[in-house]
């Protein structure tokens, strides 16, 4: 997988065994597309969900999304779901409840030793942790710093709210230090933050909740229900307002520095040079995503 295509990514679906089909990714439009193992794929159902992972992984990466599966923790059924589908070699293993750097340098390992068995480039399938408790929150930047394989960490929250002993809402207040610490330990680490999933039905909370995401700084969410992706990348591709502004930012500030000015003034802002760079990566990003949405219309 190209790195740069990591921080472009904004709707990771998670999809239980059971549930597969191979027309998901197609259907949805989800950047990302994980094949579930761990929750939504209860224990009887997972020998059927390994014998279909191979070709559930190429008829994904056919429709122009990303496969990615989510094992099960290692102390359990994760080896044999890892054994299993690094056969249709995916390009992201998630794990989850990770409690630590550890958790993340035994699953590079086991990845390495099936990489090797199935004839994979070494280092060629990326990594995911996912944040799921108090413990972990506090040591995502480690985390995510364990192993060069890791390119994004992933905020769960219905596991967290639990370990917090706090309702879970609507709104998310119950874990908004959470997701804010989160994003910074992630940024800081130099990976790719993944929001926690909207699981309500609602779209208007949808819209909600991602608004408050990006307002954070944050660029991907991952997400239960197909019918949310198309919200999502959405929320996250830089609006017609957003990119208009963002034109205006930086060429009253350019127009200011050729005036030899330290600031340009727009409306009722002070534009610096934090924001004129700001403006600018906002222009880079909305080019990025439109030539990859172009690329996947015609491959």
């Amino acid at each position: 997988m190209i790195e740069s295509t990591i921080p472009l990514l904004r709707s990771w679906l998670f999809v239980g065994g059971p549930n597969a089909h191979e027309g998901t990714a197609r259907e949805s439009g989800a950047d990302v597309v994980i094949l579930e193992l761990e929750d939504f794929t209860p224990p009887e159902a997972r020998p059927a969900a390994r014998a279909a992972a191979p070709a559930l992984l190429a008829a994904w990466r056919a429709a122009g999304s990303v496969s990615a599966v989510r094992v099960n923790p290692l102390a359990g059924d994760g080896p044999a779901d890892i054994a299993a589908v690094m056969a249709g070699a995916p390009e992201i293993v998630m794990l989850p409840k990770v409690r630590g750097p550890q958790d993340i340098v035994d699953l590079a390992a086991a990845v390495r030793a099936h990489e090797r068995h199935y004839g994979l480039a070494e280092g060629s399938t990326r990594l995911v942790p996912n944040i799921e408790s108090a413990a972990a929150l506090f040591e995502t930047r480690a985390i995510a710093r364990a192993d060069e394989r890791v390119v994004a960490c992933l905020l769960a929250s219905e596991d967290l709210t639990a370990d917090l002993g706090a309702p879970r809402t609507k709104e998310g207040g119950e874990i908004a230090f959470a997701r804010a610490y989160f994003h910074a330990a992630s940024v800081a680490a130099g990976v790719l933050s993944i929001d926690y999933p909207y699981t309500y039905a609602d779209e208007d909370g949808l819209r909600a909740s991602c608004a408050g995401a990006k307002a954070l700084g944050m660029t991907a969410k991952s997400l239960v229900a197909p019918a949310h992706a198309a919200l999502v990348n959405a929320a996250f591709m830089p609006s017609d307002a957003e990119t208009a502004s963002a034109e205006r930012i930086v060429a009253a500030f350019d127009e200011a520095r050729r005036q030899g000015l330290d600031r340009a003034h727009v409306d009722d802002h002070l534009v610096e040079v934090p924001t004129w760079r700001n403006a600018l990566a906002l222009l880079q990003r909305a080019a990025a995503l439109k030539a990859r949405a172009a690329t996947s219309r015609t491959a």
